[in-house]
């Protein structure tokens, strides 16, 4: 949930607040970037843990974020914005002297949710759009109105990891052919329509909307480019904090941090592997929202922390 998942609003702290101020450690002179803002709750947090010489970079797709960023910069000359992806974090030149902290905070934000126009919500009517960036590619209507029948079905399995991918999109293609597939409830009433009936807790829908947002703001790869170009940029002692709202998400943080933490497994059946360097520190383990934070937030139920330090090249295992 970009840039602090639960919503920024004054009356609560954005999703897993304290857990992601002590995870970053923030020092009072260090450069901290904020790779999704969203409406600041965290980057405050940040901002507010920091001296005279410290700097606070955010970035954001959304131009609504980045709106709230720039009245942010234009009260604190310690702030600078940038919109655009995370991904590019590293070609932003702000960053180029190096970074003391990394915060990533993945996935849609409480108030794109809210608003009905953005259409990420299946339980709002709204226009199909579901774009992070509304002034960059293509909205899901537009994407559904031309899509192959497999590629449809591959996006459900692959990014949402719907059983009735099949099914779904088939009728998503017999649907476009008798009138185009452009409303939020529109959408989520074919797929209701289709899938069997059961005792699932969720939605029917909600596994084809994750899916479908994630493939329109291409957010596993953007995550993965993020990842190394957090890396790329972070001090040694750095910290890089990451939460995600979703089992793929989680899957490639964990795998990315792992990889670098700690030294493959051996095989009895093949050469051992000598001379690996961690660059990385895992610091604790998976960090989820407590009961006092689901009592007033509910959305932060599947949130997930993690954090690890960058080390400095010469530490060997």
């Amino acid at each position: 949930m970009s840039g602090g998942g639960a919503g920024i609003a004054s009356a609560h702290l954005p999703v897993l607040f304290a857990e992601v101020m002590d995870g970053l450690a923030v020092k009072g002179d260090g450069t901290y970037l904020d790779g999704t803002f969203g409406r600041g709750g965290h980057a405050r947090g940040v901002l507010q843990r920091l001296g005279p010489q410290g700097r606070l970079l955010v970035m954001d797709k959304d131009p609504e974020a980045i709106a709230v960023a720039s009245a942010l910069a234009d009260a604190d000359a310690r702030v600078a914005w940038c919109r655009g992806s995370f991904a590019g974090l590293a070609a932003w030149a702000e960053t180029a002297s190096g970074l003391d902290g990394v915060l990533l905070d993945l996935g849609v934000s409480s108030p794109q949710l809210d608003v009905a126009e953005r259409g990420f919500s299946f339980g709002k009517d709204g226009p199909l759009d579901m774009r992070m960036d509304p002034d960059a590619g293509e909205s899901a209507a537009d994407w559904l109105a031309h899509a192959s029948e497999q590629e449809i079905a591959d996006v459900l399995w692959l990014h949402g990891e719907e059983r009735q991918s099949r099914r779904i999109a088939r009728a998503i293609v017999a649907q476009r052919h008798e009138t185009p597939i452009t409303r939020t409830a529109q959408l989520a009433a074919l797929i209701a329509g289709v899938m069997p009936r059961g005792d699932a807790k969720i939605h029917p829908a909600t596994r084809s909307f994750q899916a479908i947002r994630i493939h329109i703001n291409r957010e596993l790869a953007d995550l993965e480019a993020g990842l190394d170009a957090a890396m790329a940029r972070l001090k040694p002692g750095g910290r890089l904090a990451v939460i995600s709202f979703h089992s793929l998400e989680d899957r490639i943080v964990k795998r990315y941090m792992a990889q670098r933490a700690k030294a493959p497994a051996g095989n009895r059946r093949m050469p051992e592997q000598t001379g690996f360097v961690p660059s990385l520190r895992l610091i604790g383990g998976a960090q989820k929202a407590g009961d006092a934070e689901l009592a007033v937030n509910p959305r932060a139920r599947s949130a997930v922390l993690r954090v690890a330090e960058k080390l400095a090249s010469e530490v060997r295992a």
